[in-house]
């Protein structure tokens, strides 16, 4: 017989284990672009075996960036992974002011199917030299790549094999790649395979060729402003893999920037001077007195109201003429005219309200039923009452 199964309880914990590799040392150069992959299968090593032999490549690994002992990576360094199943890229172009100070980046891989992680430091000297910065650069935006395929070392490496034939310099590295998005370009439509777009800046150490300088011709500037594409000599060396637009190409020759220094105040050390202990002032006050603020703000304010009241006063009630006075100052005859017009009004006014007029009934006139005579409108009373005077005067 077999023994009884006993029950099996399955309990999920979150796993926070870390496993930290040894410190990865690399060593780029003040003003080249720097480019650091993150492999994937460099960290696979680290998480438990997938079930099924042969699957342990589809395992979703991401990886999260900083500079240590801080949340975010420094400025002039960026990120990307476009999907957990791609490996991570770490690219910048370190400044001459970052030289001597080693960058130490914690990289930490996330497996989301066993939910562990593992962890290394990736240690970056930047080293200085003489060659760079190259003084003339050039800066390119690409249509039809976005910025982690221009990463891959056989795409920048035919890049810049192009410009080289085009410049024909001695020297020629590339500085700085930089995706349109952070240049605050718009995502594109999911559609024909559409890209976002890469600036990828260059520097050599020659004068800038022809074919790079007829893109300031007049004819060409001309077109840009149109939205039509630029006519350029050499663009068929780059058309077969790169669609460059050069309306948006940059030239820049370092040698005739004139520099910009802001003054700066020295920085202090933040720690107060000591002058002593603080002297509160006295508890006892003096007692002051307010009465001539309360005759300014108060007593002179309503003295000058009282006379100018006084004043209006007068001349409403005192200086007044009167009927009489002005009766006596006014001419005789004018006096008789006026009264006779009041008269003659009032005695109008009477009239007109006395009278009685008997309006017609009809003002068409009529036809006899019998002998089809034509007789006048019919009224009530008397034509005479129509024709009454209306003023004695007449006739």
């Amino acid at each position: 017989c077999q023994p009884a199964e006993s029950p099996t309880y399955i309990l999920h914990l979150p796993l926070h284990s870390f496993e930290s590799h040894a410190d990865h040392n690399v060593y780029p150069s003040a003003g080249v672009l720097f480019v650091h992959v993150l492999e994937r299968e460099y960290f696979k090593g680290e998480f438990p075996p997938y079930p099924k032999a042969g699957d342990s490549s589809n395992d979703p690994i991401t990886f999260n960036t900083n500079l240590k002992g801080y949340p975010d990576r420094p400025g002039w360094l960026r990120y990307i992974q476009r999907t957990p199943h791609s490996d991570g890229v770490l690219y910048g172009s370190p400044a001459s002011e970052h030289v001597g100070k080693p960058t130490i980046i914690e990289i930490t891989a996330y497996n989301k199917r066993t939910f562990e992680t593992a962890r290394h430091n990736l240690v970056i000297n930047i080293m200085s030299t003489e060659e760079f910065p190259l003084p003339y650069q050039a800066e390119f935006f690409i249509k039809n790549m976005n910025v982690e395929e221009m990463l891959a070392s056989e795409v920048l490496g035919d890049f810049l094999g192009a410009v080289k034939n085009v410049w024909q310099p001695e020297r020629l590295n590339a500085i700085n790649i930089t995706s349109a998005l952070d240049r605050g370009g718009r995502v594109p439509l999911p559609i024909n395979d559409l890209k976002e777009g890469v600036y990828v800046m260059v520097g050599a150490d020659v004068q800038f060729s022809s074919c790079l300088r007829e893109v300031e011709t007049p004819q060409n500037q001309l077109r840009c402003s149109q939205e039509m594409e630029p006519v350029i000599s050499c663009d068929k060396k780059f058309r077969a893999q790169f669609h460059i637009d050069w309306c948006k190409i940059s030239l820049v020759d370092i040698t005739k920037v004139v520099p910009v220094h802001s003054n700066r105040p020295d920085p202090g050390t933040g720690v107060l001077p000591d002058i002593g202990e603080y002297n509160p002032p006295s508890e006892s006050l003096k007692n002051r007195d307010y009465f001539a603020d309360f005759l300014i703000t108060l007593a002179v304010p309503s003295a000058v109201a009282m006379v100018l009241f006084i004043i209006l006063a007068y001349s409403m009630c005192c200086r007044r003429e009167g009927v009489q006075k002005r009766n006596m100052q006014t001419p005789d005859i004018q006096l008789v005219h006026h009264s006779s017009i009041q008269k003659s009004t009032k005695e109008l006014r009477s009239m007109s309200k006395n009278r009685e007029i008997s309006w017609p009934l009809s003002t068409l006139p009529v036809f006899h039923p019998v002998s089809g005579e034509v007789v006048p409108p019919i009224h009530p009373d008397s034509y005479e009452t129509t024709s009454m005077l209306l003023m004695q005067t007449q006739t």
